[in-house]
């Protein structure tokens, strides 16, 4: 089966974890101020917002992780095919410094794009 068969196929949507990481955080996000102040009803109109900022920003989190994916695999295709057949065999072949390396420097990518996408976007 060609790549791009096996992702656009509708039996197989690839973000289905984000898609619906993102849908039941943005669910979370509207009916939140409903929910705390039937359990509190001398919320004030802040609290709801304190509570929604954290919603808000997992939820900047999986838009960013799902879209940068996306992303990736359309402008990259073989990186998709590596990564769900050959990267955890390679990977598992390394010496521990190395997976730390590669951990740590993927890790510290992904945080400085999310914080420079976010500055970007305030």
């Amino acid at each position: 089966m060609d790549l791009s068969q096996k992702y656009y196929l509708p039996w197989h949507f690839p973000f289905r974890k984000e898609l619906a990481g993102i849908l039941v955080i943005l669910v979370i996000f509207l009916f939140f101020p409903y929910f705390i102040r039937s359990i509190d009803v001398t919320a004030a109109a802040i609290d709801p917002g304190i509570f929604s900022a954290i919603i808000l920003a997992v939820s900047a989190i999986l838009i960013f992780k799902a879209v940068t994916w996306w992303i990736l695999t359309a402008i990259w295709p073989v990186f998709a095919e590596y990564s769900s057949e050959h990267f955890e065999r390679n990977f598992k072949s390394l010496l521990s410094w190395q997976k730390v390396i590669i951990y740590l420097g993927f890790y510290l990518l992904l945080v400085f794009a999310f914080v420079a996408t976010l500055a970007a976007i305030i």
